[in-house]
């Protein structure tokens, strides 16, 4: 499974705010019904993650109105190891500084 976050924009206006929020709650998907909104600080969004299969299968959780303007975004994590050898890989690692006097 790979996991994925679902960003749902919607209409900064206050009825087309509620709709949406109504929309998504009343589909009784777990993933919607749990969305974390950004309305009340001005962002109007919905933001859910998943771990499915593909991005085609996140993006088939959201209702058919909102899927036009969804974006899906797959994430990862990083290990500090796993940059430090991409940096070094491209000869961008900078060597930590041994205290002001560099030595």
């Amino acid at each position: 499974m790979a996991r994925f976050l679902i960003e749902v924009p919607h209409e900064a206006d206050t009825v087309a705010c509620a709709r949406a929020v109504r929309v998504l709650l009343s589909t009784g998907s777990h993933f919607l019904t749990h969305a974390d909104w950004g309305c009340m600080d001005g962002a109007h969004s919905a933001w859910i993650i998943v771990d499915v299969g593909s991005k085609a299968e996140a993006l088939a959780i959201v209702p058919p109105a909102f899927r036009a303007a969804t974006r899906i975004v797959g994430l990862n994590q990083f290990s500090l190891e796993q940059i430090e050898r991409t940096l070094r890989r491209h000869g961008a690692l900078e060597e930590p500084s041994k205290g002001p006097s560099g030595g």
